[in-house]
């Protein structure tokens, strides 16, 4: 952009200022119209990559402060913090609950083959892209063409619309955990026709909106580094203490026993891609968000192998957690939050020592559901910062209190109040909508862009990993799965069938074909519009395209 010059000599700049004075450091500057722009020198220093500053439209330099462009201490740093986001709800919960209702054994097939050759090629591509752009998602899809923006701004509003209703969940195991710690005995029955969920919801996202705020390393790098393996090394000790229960056996044949015949259904694929690309958080926007924070010695593929080996492992120790306490004292495996809140505290109270298994579960469970909570906030709280030009603490308030109004209606569904629309529970019409449709949508939008309109060069030199592999990643993102999504997804609409494994949370009332198509087109309609009104009042102003990759 600038000539070089030796560093230390002094460059004439032209700032922008706003009124008579000029912004704080921490805020965007950009100029008012008709307003003279002072000429300043300052001393020339090489500027790399990610000391956060961007170029506006008119070549106005853009510095929204020292911290905007944050990175992970370490490697390792980055890999807990990618795992932290796919190890959650999805994996603990819902993967057992789906496997075990859908062919036990039979449904790993689909499973594998999507984790293994679908959603972590995507998710090789999306830390690529991350990392390449250096940017925010809205930021990285209006860097390959202007008008992508949008899609950016899509997937924030799937993100945050999952997120609302995620963190209502998240509630409940909390509200477990301390229910478990103080011997309170309560069904889940009582617990939804109380006001307590709301106050869990409460606190849940409180507690998300403040690690978020922290920053990248202070806030949700250190919790990845405290949670994620304490989640590893209770789920792997209770599975070790689950072995020497006497419904061990009969626990392992329901949870792994296969039932081939359910491979011929269509449905059980549906729900394989729509787990897979959930629990690894792909095609989401977070993974370009926490990949744009990774130190460029991070090597893509290798930890794209990491982080799906981990995700997979804590699912299969969850169901051996699981599966084992439940045929031991007589239950039968439910789907949904049946399972998780009713069927294991029922167990738990049955065992020696119970309690205190009660307490690491759903601490575990709590813990998963932050992690995930956290990242999905980070990809809001990172775009409209930018946008915007604020700091990172004020704009985590305005989403965290966006997310407690968003959310309400969700958490008075599963309350005293039992909020509903059209006859449906909010939580179960947004899971039905956003959660089913959206994840899916997302994928395909971020697979397209990155693929068909960046040059194959940009892709080969970020996945950088060998000739054949490179070839995979690109050939599975560009061609097979778009079409894989379109076909499982299409067939999903059409059928017109109640599945309950291809939900977010299993056991969600089904509200039909035609009001998820039209819910979802709703919802985010009417969200993208208060995201563009945001803009209008407070004036978002995005870096200038790069030209990278073009």
């Amino acid at each position: 952009m600038y000539p070089e010059k030796p560093p230390g000599e002094q460059i004439p700049v032209r700032i922008g200022c706003r009124r008579s004075g000029v912004k704080k450091q921490s805020q965007i500057l950009r100029p008012e119209q008709g307003v003279a722009l002072p000429r300043v020198d300052i001393p020339y220093h090489p500027i790399p990559q990610t000391t956060g500053i961007a170029i506006s439209r008119n070549g106005i330099i853009l510095h929204s402060g020292g911290d905007s462009v944050e990175q992970w201490s370490s490697k390792i740093g980055f890999l807990l913090a990618a795992i932290g986001t796919a190890v959650g709800i999805g994996n603990i919960w819902r993967f057992s609950a789906v496997v075990g209702q859908n062919g036990g054994g039979a449904y790993l097939i689909p499973y594998l083959i999507a984790v293994f050759l679908f959603a972590m090629p995507l998710m090789i591509l999306e830390i690529s892209m991350g990392r390449h752009f250096r940017q925010t998602v809205v930021s990285a899809f209006r860097s390959v063409r202007p008008r992508f923006s949008v899609i950016g701004w899509l997937l924030c509003a799937i993100l945050f619309i999952i997120l609302s209703y995620y963190l209502v969940i998240t509630g409940w195991t909390l509200a477990y955990a301390l229910f478990s710690a103080t011997g309170t005995v309560t069904t889940f029955a009582r617990f939804t026709t109380s006001y307590e969920p709301v106050v869990f919801f409460i606190i849940a996202t409180l507690v998300t909106g403040i690690v978020v705020s922290i920053g990248v390393r202070k806030g949700i790098e250190k919790i990845s580094f405290v949670m994620v393996p304490f989640c590893i090394i209770i789920l792997l000790v209770m599975a070790i203490i689950g072995t020497t229960l006497p419904g061990f056996a009969d626990g392992m044949h329901y949870f792994l026993t296969p039932d081939f015949s359910v491979l011929t259904n269509p449905l059980i694929w549906s729900a394989a891609f729509g787990q897979a690309f959930f629990s690894l958080s792909v095609g989401q926007g977070i993974l370009l968000t926490y990949g744009a924070y990774a130190p460029a010695g991070v090597r893509i593929p290798p930890s794209a192998l990491i982080v799906t080996v981990a995700d997979l492992m804590v699912a299969l120790l969850a169901g051996t957690v699981i599966f084992p306490i439940v045929y031991s004292f007589g239950f039968t495996p439910a789907i949904g939050s049946e399972l998780a809140f009713s069927t294991l505290p029922k167990a738990f109270a049955l065992m020696p020592g119970g309690q205190l298994f009660a307490v690491a579960f759903f601490i575990v469970l709590f813990f998963a559901a932050v992690t995930s909570a956290v990242s999905m906030l980070e990809v809001n709280v990172a775009a409209l910062r930018e946008a915007l030009g604020w700091t990172r603490r004020r704009t985590t308030i305005l989403l965290t209190a966006g997310i407690l109004a968003l959310g309400l209606p969700s958490a008075l569904s599963y309350s005293a109040a039992n909020l509903t629309f059209t006859g449906v529970r909010v939580l179960d019409y947004l899971d039905e909508t956003v959660g089913t449709l959206g994840i899916p949508i997302a994928a395909l939008l971020m697979s397209v862009v990155f693929t068909w309109f960046l040059k194959r060069s940009v892709l080969e030199s970020e996945i950088n990993a060998g000739g054949r592999l490179t070839v995979a990643v690109i050939f599975l993102c560009q061609y097979v799965i778009p079409a894989v999504l379109v076909i499982t997804t299409g067939f999903r609409l059409l059928s017109g069938v109640d599945f309950s494994g291809t939900r977010i949370i299993p056991g969600a009332e089904f509200i039909g074909t035609p009001a998820q198509a039209a819910g979802i087109a709703v919802i985010l309609i009417l969200l993208l519009a208060n995201i563009l009104l945001i803009c209008r009042v407070w004036g978002c102003r995005l870096p200038r395209r790069h030209g990278k990759g073009r």
